[in-house]
């Protein structure tokens, strides 16, 4: 068996793409992999880290804004079809895999000119316009929330919940608190900026860490994008974190974070109580919306929030166990578990 996965430009992407890969190789250890990502993008690393053969292709975004960047990039999508292309017809995968993002959308259309079964997985609860674009030349389409099966045609879409990473479920809370150098009698919050939206959320915390690191001690995924550095024994800053991550999740007993899909999943999985600040305006405010109707996290509105606020939001709940163990039991049930399984199963 041979598979193609596309997915890059942000994390997020990526993410539900390795469980899956996880999944394939538990059921079928000879299988072979490749993945097409961006050329600049944060995702390498990642990939790089489970040693899956990875090709950058050229790609673009299409954006429904006034850029100039609009007249450059429909030129690196047309580049980025033609390497899909000839990648296609050199590799000969039995199925392609895509999460969304941009680079995505001339694989999968590569992959539909030449006959190739093609499952795209939507996380979001609004569709994303890389999978818009790829839906109609998919065999399968997979989401996250049941809303969401009602903008895919009703023949081919399924209600599967998210794929998370085995990695990410065993963490041990002993090893994260001797690599991370925390003290185990005190509160820590570990804190993801993610990529978009990543600097605003970054300076919400290091405009308060004085304050923060009185009651609590931070672990800080930037996301590379921080225009302060901050030095304190209570305060510890990475830019990105790979395998030592699911040990970050494990030490942590609340979780501050951007309302993406992947990262939302991840703590539904763990069962971690978390404060979700989502980008204004955004398919994450729909997010964060879903399982703040659940009882399942604390959402903040970034428009209105200020230090003040901030800082006592997590000090009252850092200090409120019931609350904590609350939000814990109700997160793990906003989205189906097995998702990864279920998608196997459909490709296999």
């Amino acid at each position: 068996m041979r598979i193609i996965f596309s997915g890059g430009g942000t994390i997020g992407s990526v993410s539900p793409l390795i469980a899956i890969y996880e999944e394939i190789k538990t059921n079928q250890p000879q299988a072979e992999f490749l993945w097409l990502g961006t050329r600049n993008g944060p995702e390498k690393k990642l990939i790089s880290s489970y040693q899956i053969p990875l090709k950058q292709i050229f790609s673009g975004k299409l954006r429904r804004y006034f850029s100039l960047k609009n007249f450059i990039d429909p030129i690196l999508i047309f580049f980025g079809f033609w390497q899909a292309i000839f990648i296609v017809l050199k590799f000969r995968p039995d199925s392609i895999i895509s999460a969304g993002g941009f680079v995505a959308v001339p694989v999968i259309w590569a992959g539909w000119i030449l006959r190739r079964p093609i499952l795209i997985h939507q996380q979001d609860i609004r569709p994303g316009l890389a999978n818009k674009l790829s839906a109609p030349f998919a065999s399968i389409v997979t989401v996250s929330f049941k809303q969401s099966l009602r903008d895919f045609n009703t023949k081919k879409v399924h209600w599967v919940g998210n794929p998370v990473r085995l990695d990410i479920l065993s963490g041990n809370r002993d090893q994260g608190i001797k690599y991370f150098k925390l003290d185990p009698s005190f509160p820590t919050v570990l804190v993801i900026g993610g990529g978009t939206g990543a600097l605003n959320l970054n300076n919400l915390i290091l405009n308060n860490l004085k304050e923060l690191v009185e009651f609590c001690q931070i672990i800080h995924l930037t996301g590379g994008k921080t225009k302060k550095v901050a030095q304190h024994s209570r305060y510890h800053e990475f830019s990105f974190l790979t395998s030592e991550l699911k040990n970050a999740y494990a030490a942590a007993d609340l979780i501050i974070s951007r309302a993406g899909m992947s990262t939302l999943s991840e703590i539904a999985a763990l069962q971690k109580p978390s404060i979700i600040i989502p980008i204004s305006n955004s398919h994450q405010q729909e997010n964060a919306n879903e399982f703040f109707r659940n009882n399942a996290v604390i959402t903040l509105d970034q428009k209105n929030l200020n230090n003040k606020d901030f800082t006592q939001t997590v000090k009252e709940l850092l200090n409120d166990s019931a609350e904590l163990s609350n939000l814990s039991r109700n997160i793990s049930k906003v989205m189906p578990g097995g998702a990864a399984e279920k998608i196997v199963k459909m490709i296999l």
